[in-house]
């Protein structure tokens, strides 16, 4: 990429960022953090029962009557 072009997109992209913080420091109505997809809340109520099961304590070996 030309170092130009970088420039300008760079410029560009940090112009929005400081608009958006501007908003945000503001207390502005119309700000709303964005949703997470469906995907990202399923991935991470996966890894939430995941965290669940190995630390849940498992019943000793003691437990356990075969006869």
């Amino acid at each position: 990429m030309h170092a130009d072009i970088h420039h300008v997109l760079h410029a560009t992209r940090a112009a929005e960022l400081h608009t958006e913080a501007a908003k945000f420091a503001s207390g502005a109505a119309e700000f709303q953090i964005p949703r997470m997809g469906l995907r990202s809340r399923i991935g991470w109520t996966l890894v939430e029962v995941g965290l669940r099961l190995t630390t849940r304590s498992t019943p000793s070996a003691a437990a356990f009557r075969t006869a």
